[in-house]
């Protein structure tokens, strides 16, 4: 029996991603131009290494408030850019700021100490100790100065994440402290009422964004829904699903590809998140997550409770149906990594092929779901085993198994080393990069 399923046209609209992404660079390129408007009404100062030190200055509290907007986790542009994007454009962001807040510092340190002919050390503390606003600038920049050390790829491989986390939060300190001074000492800030109104819209805009996406949002959510685990049930020695369930969860709106920042309420876990993927369609009913003991925190899941309080924060990520641009698709997962593709395998539409790649046979958790469904949907599936030499995805190789994968949207998720060697064959196979779908699961990306 052949299954005939219509084929659906190429989606018409602008790229979600596209008009995220065009939004936010305009975003900041009109504050930009607001900014510099602000300044030159506000005068110039004598001394051009002063001049050069305010401007500094104000750039830097422009991108310091562009920074909370990246990882504020507000839906709208997790879904169209992703937070693993967001997170590494928050990461770069914060380097400028670190960079220009420093300018900032020296420009205004030489520029009075030329002024005063004392030399900058002396004219910094004089600054410190005479002028308001001016101590807590550099507090405020010290604290900076701490988060862009331990945010260095070479600092944060060496501390936990929990760590980590815990520091990054005095970068609200530090956004207080910034504040604080541009009011008191900030002689744009103060030129004019207009000047005066931008900058509080603009701090008050920034910050109210965090509260609403990191705060207000999943207390209301948890609020609403009351998760609770439902069922624990292993799919492998080391893989176990855990099922999730809650009121009026048909209105929770999450979709297949997304995961969640999960806290389940035990009394030595309840402080730990772990970003877990769905592994099966939301239902409206129950939301499954499927996770591999690679962790105390993935670890501790077979060991819940039913009745178990959830605590969810999400749905995040762009890994979903909503970036399509072809008719027909590609699914390739590796490892565990395959649980948001067996989700995605539900809602996708058009012909699909999947790819599973697995070192071996009994690694290939789920695999009995995705046979049923492909046969359902009337999709290929492609169980690939072997070991990681040679590369058994490899442009050849996906060729064979997908002859015309240049047509296609394809979806990738695996453990880092695939993605990175899929990816590469991806791009000797000449697939078009807006038909490459993929997303890097970390919270400090």
């Amino acid at each position: 029996m052949t299954t005939l399923q219509t084929r659906p046209a190429p989606p018409t609209a602008i790229r979600p991603r596209l008009v995220a992404r065009t939004g936010l660079y305009t975003l900041l390129a009109a504050n930009a131009a607001v900014v510099a408007w602000f300044f030159v009404q506000a005068g110039f100062a004598s001394n051009t290494l002063i001049v050069l030190g305010r401007l500094c200055g104000l750039y830097g509290a422009l991108l310091m408030a562009f920074q909370l907007l990246l990882v504020a986790r507000l839906p709208w542009l997790d879904r169209r850019i992703g937070m693993d994007r967001l997170t590494a454009w928050h990461r770069w962001t914060g380097f400028g700021v670190l960079w220009t807040l420093l300018t900032h510092v020296v420009f205004i340190t030489f520029g009075y100490a030329q002024a005063s002919s004392m030399d900058p050390v002396n004219q910094l503390v004089n600054l410190a100790e005479t002028t308001e606003g001016v101590l807590r600038a550099v507090v405020a920049l010290s604290l900076i100065v701490v988060i862009g050390a331990v945010s260095a790829r070479w600092a944060r491989r060496r501390l936990a994440y929990e760590t980590w986390h815990f520091i990054h939060l005095y970068t609200y300190v530090a956004v207080v402290l910034a504040f604080t001074h541009q009011v008191a000492a900030g002689t744009t800030f103060t030129s004019s009422p207009a000047a005066t109104a931008y900058w509080y819209t603009l701090w008050g805009a920034a910050l109210g964004a965090v509260a609403l996406g990191r705060l207000v949002l999943p207390l209301w959510r948890n609020l609403r829904h009351q998760l609770r685990v439902s069922a624990v049930v292993p799919e492998a020695d080391d893989v176990v699903s855990v099922y999730v369930t809650g009121r009026d969860l048909d209105r929770l709106p999450a979709r297949a590809g997304q995961f969640f920042l999960w806290r389940f309420l035990t009394k030595d876990r309840w402080w730990q998140a772990n970003p877990f993927s769905l592994s099966a369609a939301p239902d409206g009913r129950t939301l499954r997550l499927t996770a591999k003991a690679a962790g105390a925190g993935s670890a501790a899941l077979r060991h819940l409770k039913p009745g178990t309080r959830v605590f969810a924060e999400g749905p995040y990520g762009a890994f979903t149906t909503l970036h399509r641009t072809r008719p027909d698709a590609v699914l390739i997962g590796g490892g565990v990594g395959v649980t948001p593709i067996r989700a995605l395998l539900e809602d996708v539409t058009g012909h699909t092929v999947v790819i599973y790649r697995v070192a071996v046979d009994r690694d290939a958790v789920l695999y009995d779901e995705l046979r049923d469904l492909a046969l359902a949907k009337g999709a290929e599936l492609h169980l690939v085993t072997g070991p990681v030499v040679p590369d058994r995805l490899a442009p050849r190789e996906l060729a064979r198994l997908v002859p015309d994968i240049a047509d296609r949207d394809v979806f990738l998720c695996g453990p880092p080393g695939m993605m990175t060697a899929v990816l590469g064959s991806l791009g000797d196979l000449e697939v078009p990069g807006r038909q490459i779908h993929f997303e890097r699961f970390s919270l400090a990306g």
